[in-house]
């Protein structure tokens, strides 16, 4: 069991109850404790049924009205929602990399362990998602998918808030000298910096451009400090660690 009671990250901006996990206030051992919430990363599963409990009484909701999907590094953005739980977990809803509902009470996740996880929230149309946000991601601009999806919707930009939360930062994303171009390019010089033969890419200064490319206001996006990678006591890391760790969930609940 961990020492450590189970803590979330959040935003002062959203203002309905969400959370980026940690890695504390779970059951899993070794790599992945302990508040590990992948099931796909090689842990027990009852362990990870466990932390996904745990997750729910921290989120205040119900377990039965989490929504999760399978991630590709796409940018394909999905509603969810419909249908009854059955009192357990539900199974992840397609391929996608964003989720949003506007059902009251149902909540969307996101699993990262480096990527850069956004949750939007629309108080005046009351609607919620989720996005997952890695390089290719970043560079297929899916969170502005995920806003011109809401604002499909009826959501207007200049209402929405972001919170873009705990990521792998430019102080540990050394990337190919293809890869800097690449987002130079697409981004402009800002989201690359180059310390003698090291390209380091500020994925969360891309994704926080594109939102206000997509009419978020500066006011309304809070871009979070925190470095997956630096802090290997918080937070998971699928660099740091060489890909064997755990995963964050991401979550945003539809409560006004």
């Amino acid at each position: 069991m961990s020492a450590h009671p189970p803590s979330l990250v959040t935003s002062s901006l959203l203002p309905v109850p969400h959370g980026f996990t940690t890695r504390a206030g779970g059951v899993s051992e070794g790599p992945h404790a302990s508040l590990n919430l992948g099931f796909s990363v090689g842990d027990l599963r009852e362990r990870v049924e466990e932390n996904h409990r745990r997750l729910a009484v921290m989120a205040g909701a119900a377990l039965e009205a989490l929504h999760r999907v399978s991630q590709v590094h796409g940018d394909r953005v999905v509603e969810v929602g419909a249908g009854e739980g059955t009192g357990a977990l539900r199974p992840t809803e397609g391929e996608a990399d964003a989720l949003w509902t506007e059902r009251p009470e149902h909540w969307v996740a996101v699993g990262t362990a480096d990527c850069v996880p956004i949750l939007l929230v629309d108080p005046e149309g009351r609607r919620v998602a989720a996005v997952h946000s890695g390089w290719r991601g970043t560079e297929a601009r899916i969170v502005a998918r995920a806003v011109e999806t809401l604002v499909a919707r009826g959501s207007r930009p200049e209402r929405l808030l972001a919170a873009v939360g705990p990521s792998i930062q430019r102080c540990c994303y050394v990337v190919s000298e293809d890869l800097g171009q690449r987002f130079t390019e697409g981004f402009g010089p800002e989201v690359v910096v180059r310390e003698g033969a090291d390209v380091r890419l500020d994925l969360a200064r891309a994704v926080r451009d594109t939102l206000l490319g997509a009419g978020l206001k500066a006011a309304h996006v809070d871009v979070l400090p925190h470095c997956t990678a630096c802090d290997a006591e918080r937070f998971f890391s699928h660099r740091r660690d060489a890909g064997r760790t755990g995963r964050h969930l991401d979550f945003v609940v539809h409560r006004f």
